[in-house]
């Protein structure tokens, strides 16, 4: 079955696109156990975790966050 949920990569830019803190920029860095939710490194270098659900791509106007 396909799911027209995005596939995210580790490295991926990405940016929350819902939730309270929209617009928020990171680098996708892997999915937990219950895939529904991930860690995201932000721009300080904090590792966060989000539902996917909330995840985009970023675009390429979006700042770069250091690997």
């Amino acid at each position: 079955m396909m799911s027209d949920r995005p596939v995210f990569c580790d490295g991926d830019e990405v940016v929350l696109a819902e939730g309270s803190y929209q617009g928020t920029p990171g680098v996708f860095r892997h999915l937990h156990a219950d895939v529904n939710w991930a860690d995201i490194q932000e721009r300080d270098g904090r590792i966060k975790c989000h539902p996917v659900a909330w995840l985009a791509h970023a675009t390429g106007d979006a700042p770069r966050i250091p690997s």
